[in-house]
C-alpha cells in the first residue's frame, strides 16, 4: 500500500481543518484550543495549535495522510515539521478575506523553500457573497498562469475530493518524471 503525505495550510480561519474533517475517514485529530485573547477579530471561537491529522482511503493500494498546519503565526515553527516528507502541499485562501492574501502568499512561499513539492492554492469560501473571484485572487497572490488555483467549500466533500484529487494527479505526474 503507497501512503501520500499532503498538508493543508495557510492563513488563521482559511478553513483547513473544517477541509479535512469534511473527507476524513477517520475522526480527525485535532490540536484546537479556545481563543481567549481578543487579538484575532472574533472570526471563531478555536484555533489548531499544533496541527490537525486525516486519513482519507483513495482505494486498496493508496492512503492519503491530511495534516493540517496552525495558521497564527505564533505557531509556525509547527510548519517545518509538519513539512518534513509531504510529497505536496494545499495553500487555503479565505476568498472573502482579501487581508489575508498577503499572508498566504508568504506561507506558500515559505512552504517552497521547504520542499519544492507540487502543490495547489484552494479558493475557500466561494460561496458566501463577497467572495472575490478565481482570477482576481490569483492576480491578488501573484500567481503564475500554471499555479493551479481552485474553487473550494471546506465543508463541502466533492469540492474538497476534487482539490485533493488535482494535488495527486500533480504528485502522481511528478513521481512519473513528467512535469505537468
Amino acid at each position: 500500500m503507497q501512503t501520500v503525505k499532503m498538508v493543508v495550510t495557510g492563513p488563521f480561519s482559511a478553513g483547513k481543518t473544517e477541509f479535512i474533517r469534511s473527507v476524513s475517514e477517520i475522526d480527525v485529530v485535532s490540536t484546537e484550543r479556545k481563543i481567549t485573547a481578543s487579538g484575532e477579530r472574533a472570526i471563531k471561537n478555536a484555533t489548531t495549535v499544533a496541527m490537525d491529522f486525516g486519513r482519507i482511503t483513495v482505494d486498496e493500494d493508496l492512503v492519503l495522510y491530511l495534516f493540517g498546519t496552525p495558521g497564527q503565526k505564533r505557531f509556525d515553527f509547527m510548519w517545518e515539521i509538519l513539512s518534513e516528507g509531504m510529497l505536496g502541499f494545499i495553500v487555503m485562501v479565505d476568498s472573502s478575506r482579501p487581508e489575508t492574501f498577503r499572508e498566504a502568499r508568504s506561507i506558500l512561499e515559505t512552504f517552497r523553500a521547504y520542499a519544492p513539492t507540487p502543490y495547489v492554492v484552494a479558493a475557500n469560501k466561494q460561496d458566501v457573497t463577497d467572495a472575490w473571484e478565481i482570477e482576481d485572487i490569483r492576480h491578488a497572490l501573484r500567481l503564475d498562469g500554471k499555479v493551479k488555483l481552485l474553487p473550494c467549500v471546506a465543508n463541502d466533500k466533492t469540492t474538497v475530493k476534487n482539490i485533493l484529487l488535482e494535488l495527486l494527479y500533480s504528485i502522481l505526474a511528478e513521481m512519473d518524471g513528467g512535469d505537468k
